[in-house]
């Protein structure tokens, strides 16, 4: 069951991947803040079709929908998801879409750091190793003139995107378990809402349909497709592994950059993209096993009886479904990811090799 999830991180890669070069073409006729908000409505519009479609056929009974409680997570997330495309759409009308894709791997750093610092994610050695050659890489990109260490404003705005979404991303890990459509939904709405209205105060639009609509296109693949497999890939895989897969769209929007806009390759893109593909591979390789303690919960998400966590018995219990259920303390010792299954801290940690 777990490979259809590393599938889906896959997918969300690439479907990501592609935002960055097509952003570029466009951004010549759409300002940055205005493409930003098209794609993020492009993202909501799109999934609340989907949404709908799933409702007429009663797919949403097998989902937990979003509630009250989770009001705290959407506010934060909807910002969050205001503030980062605008700053990623103006680094992408200020640098190659090349060094904006490749700089994009700074999410994985991003949402690493905060996974262990603040939600106390574990990172096994491998990752930190990852951790350290991905850094590296943005530095040698983010140099606009290396004789007087100055930075590019590009690639600092890309820096700052990437920031963002790496709180959104262990943000929507608790959200993860809700109806991914639904989450996709609201905060493509809101988030596009919020940036269309900042784009209208600052007066940075330019009114043109077909251009609208493609900048909604590509939203609805690039920033709701995309992320409806990010969340479902991270309700097993968890914040860090998850972004670390996710760290293909990078090197797709790249590759793409160089075929579609012809942009060139210097010596410090190439030493980067040398350094980040060791980084990736390394994250992309960590795991680890020990013995785990789960503590008493109750909750709801979709969920089936054929894992190690759940042994409540009812009826239906040959498929997947979703309803409120508990679990009680359980202790045993098996390789895992950082899903929200596992998300105890690891004072002494045993990672696998």
């Amino acid at each position: 069951m777990k490979k259809s999830f590393f599938l889906y991180a896959v997918l969300a890669a690439l479907l990501f991947g592609i935002s960055t070069p097509l952003s570029k073409l466009l951004i010549h006729t759409i300002p940055p803040a205005f493409l930003a908000s098209f794609l993020y409505l492009g993202a909501g519009l799109g999934m609340g079709i989907l949404f709908l479609i799933q409702k007429s056929n009663g797919r949403t009974r097998l989902e937990a929908s979003v509630n009250k409680n989770d009001l705290p997570e959407i506010s934060a997330m909807i910002l969050l998801d205001i503030a980062a495309p605008i700053l990623l759409m103006y680094a992408v009308a200020g640098t190659t879409s090349s060094n904006v894709s490749l700089l994009s791997n700074f999410e994985i750093v991003a949402t690493s750091f905060i996974a262990f610092f603040i939600f106390k994610e574990g990172i096994g050695k491998r990752m930190w190793y990852a951790i350290v050659l991905i850094t590296l890489g943005c530095l040698i990109l983010s140099f606009e003139d290396t004789s007087s260490l100055s930075f590019s404003v590009g690639s600092i705005l890309v820096l700052l995107a990437c920031i963002c979404w790496g709180f959104e991303n262990n943000l929507t890990k608790k959200l993860s378990y809700r109806n991914p459509v639904q989450i996709v939904m609201i905060k493509g709405l809101g988030s596009g809402f919020g940036a269309w209205i900042i784009a209208l105060i600052v007066s940075d639009y330019q009114w043109n349909m077909l251009y609208a609509l493609l900048g909604m296109l590509l939203g609805f693949s690039s920033y709701g497709l995309s992320i409806y497999f990010y969340i479902k890939a991270q309700r097993v895989l968890g914040a860090s592994l998850t972004s670390a897969y996710y760290a293909a769209s990078p090197f797709i929007g790249a590759i793409l950059s160089l075929l579609l806009l012809h942009e060139t390759i210097n010596w410090a893109f190439a030493v980067a993209l040398l350094v980040m593909l060791g980084g990736t591979y390394i994250a992309v390789s960590d795991r680890h096993s020990h013995v785990h303690t789960h503590q008493p919960i109750t909750h709801e998400h979709r969920h089936t009886h054929d894992d190690s966590h759940h042994f409540h018995t009812h009826g239906g219990m040959c498929c997947e479904h979703s309803h409120i259920h508990t679990h009680m303390l359980l202790e045993h010792d098996h390789a895992h990811l950082p899903d929200l299954q596992h998300s105890h801290t690891h004072s002494k940690r045993r990672f696998q090799k």
